[in-house]
């Protein structure tokens, strides 16, 4: 669990998070949106495209990915480059 996170989800956050891979489950047979090197295939984690301190929780800017891609990639405001989904919904 990332630091931002140490205090715990909330309930709205959870319910986003559960819509986000419901909907890639759906459209994506839940796999992965990044496929980094080393990605797991399964997307069991969302991220923030952006950044939430863009974005906030929009859905439209999070990307359903496994834990390898979304730690990886980490925080896109301190990237050079945005990472975007390899896949599409």
């Amino acid at each position: 669990m990332s630091r931002s996170w140490s205090k715990g989800s909330t309930a709205a956050w959870r319910k986003t998070r559960a819509a986000v891979l419901a909907e890639n489950k759906r459209k994506n047979q839940g796999r992965c949106t990044l496929q980094l090197e080393g990605c797991t295939g399964e997307a069991d984690s969302v991220h923030h495209v952006l950044g939430r301190a863009v974005t906030g929780d929009d859905q439209r800017y999070l990307a359903a990915v496994c834990k390898h891609c979304n730690g990886s990639v980490g925080d896109p405001m301190r990237n050079e480059q945005p990472i975007r989904r390899v896949s599409s919904w």
